[in-house]
């Protein structure tokens, strides 16, 4: 649906465009960037926080408890951001591209409205499970928490549903360009789904671990090395550790799929102009004219990772109709977002192989290694950066299409007014919102560290006779 700027426009096709393609592009790349930026918090934050709640109760340990307590604030103030920008990108989808939900919307909008279902048990035991904390018994507590884990699990589901669905559309019967019957089991199950949703959902624990990781890792390079911290760091870490080999493999999987089912993508992906085998893996390099410049090439590599032989032959750009061929600037796109995908998934790995080797050998320097402390930080702004590439390879990826052999981009897109100062609307709306978040995020740590935040004792939390569980941990 996006095409992450002006980059990915054929210079040549601007006069057929409508005026309003470009806005409405830049408009959905900015609150789909933001927005998936929030939504590994809802589904895996979450399940951290259970994860320290479950062992605060089995364990007895306080320090699990109060990281349970304060990350399920974060989650309450982090699903407030979410809600916001994901309520624009809803009113968005109608406004900027009108055809597809006319035509489309059928179909298209059956996933949206189960994650509207998740999205509402998700707000209430949100707030049930948040307002426990000083009025439940310790495992029914425990308990309100486990549906926001699997509400944020199933909403995830739902929307990569739907933009499997744009990518391999299936489930619908259509005549004169309008749907006429819907079997909602096959919109929702499409071919592309189960490996999309597995590949997004391992992405939330991978992101929400390093980035809590990296937030105790800073914490421990500025002095404090308490067992609080150092419960923070591993509670995170070790998720996203164990969450990262699985994702190459099912990566790996998924750009097989995307070789059998979506040609025109892999051969953006392999920077790849003209059909061949005994294709080169390329890394780096841009298509200029139909001809890739600058790259290193790895003989033989990419047909021997699509098909498992150096004879495996690789439809390129130029075996796609030109009317609905991708540019050289979207075919770049694409290539570099996957480069970087990949690039960035095996620096964190490398990162997790320092981590297993310090574990084995060195556990007792674990928290006063401030080479690998600055590592793990690091892999959180890394994470980030692989998870937005990912998307810019799936969203670029389909272009020039907004539903793949139904409907292209530019006839979507709404065809009257002036989208700018709309844009210009949500993208300080967004910045409102954020700027407010990270704020809000801010105050409540700086407390964290000064006094506490709790003002009551918790039923079975961290104690308070003399001094409270959380005065040692900050």
């Amino acid at each position: 649906m996006t095409t992450y700027g002006a980059l990915a426009r054929l210079p040549a096709m601007a006069a057929a465009d409508p005026a309003q393609l470009l806005p409405a592009r830049e408009q959905m790349a900015f609150t789909l960037g933001f927005h998936i930026i929030i939504v590994p918090f809802g589904v895996a934050l979450t399940t951290l926080m259970l994860i320290a709640h479950w062992r605060g109760l089995r364990k007895g340990d306080t320090e699990a408890l109060l990281l349970a307590r304060r990350w399920s604030k974060v989650a309450a103030v982090l699903f407030a951001v979410g809600a916001v920008t994901g309520t624009v990108l809803s009113f968005e989808l109608g406004i900027l591209w009108p055809r597809l939900m006319g035509d489309y919307g059928a179909a298209f909008g059956f996933p949206f409205a189960v994650e509207g279902l998740f999205f509402f048990l998700e707000a209430i035991f949100v707030a049930l499970y948040v307002y426990g904390w000083d009025r439940m018994r310790p495992w029914a507590h425990f308990w309100c928490g486990v549906p926001v884990s699997l509400a944020g699990v199933g909403g995830t589901a739902s929307v990569v549903a739907a933009n499997a669905w744009m990518n391999q559309p299936r489930g619908i019967t259509v005549e004169h360009g309008k749907v006429t019957a819907v079997r909602p089991a096959e919109v929702f199950f499409n071919d592309a789904f189960w490996l999309e949703f597995w590949h997004m959902l391992i992405a939330a624990y991978i992101i929400a671990g390093f980035v809590v990781a990296g937030v105790y890792a800073v914490g421990m390079l500025r002095g404090r090395r308490d067992r609080y911290h150092r419960v923070g760091f591993l509670t995170g870490f070790v998720t996203a550790a164990c969450a990262l080999p699985v994702q190459i493999v099912v990566g790996d999987t998924i750009a097989r799929q995307v070789f059998d089912d979506e040609p025109a993508k892999f051969a953006s992906i392999e920077l790849l102009p003209a059909t061949g085998d005994h294709v080169p893996e390329t890394l780096g390099g841009v298509l200029v004219d139909g001809r890739v410049r600058y790259g290193i090439r790895i003989p033989d590599m990419a047909s021997l990772l699509a098909g498992f032989k150096p004879s495996t032959t690789i439809k390129g750009l130029e075996a796609v109709p030109a009317h609905v061929r991708p540019t050289d600037a979207q075919a770049n796109i694409v290539h570099w977002a996957f480069d970087i995908m990949v690039g960035t998934s095996f620096l964190m790995l490398a990162v997790v192989l320092w981590f297993a080797w310090l574990w084995w050998r060195r556990r007792h320097t674990l928290a006063t290694n401030r080479w690998f402390l600055r590592a793990a930080a690091v892999c959180g702004i890394v994470a980030i950066l692989c998870l937005e590439s990912g998307w810019v390879v799936t969203e670029v990826g389909r272009q020039p299409w907004i539903v793949v052999g139904h409907l292209l981009t530019r006839d979507a897109v709404a065809t009257q007014g002036n989208l700018w100062p709309f844009f210009g609307a949500v993208l300080l709306l967004y910045l409102a919102v954020g700027a407010a978040a990270l704020w809000v995020l801010r105050s409540m740590t700086r407390r964290w560290r000064q006094r506490g935040d709790e003002a009551v004792s918790v039923p079975y939390g961290p104690e308070r006779p003399g001094g409270t569980a959380e005065a040692k941990a900050t």
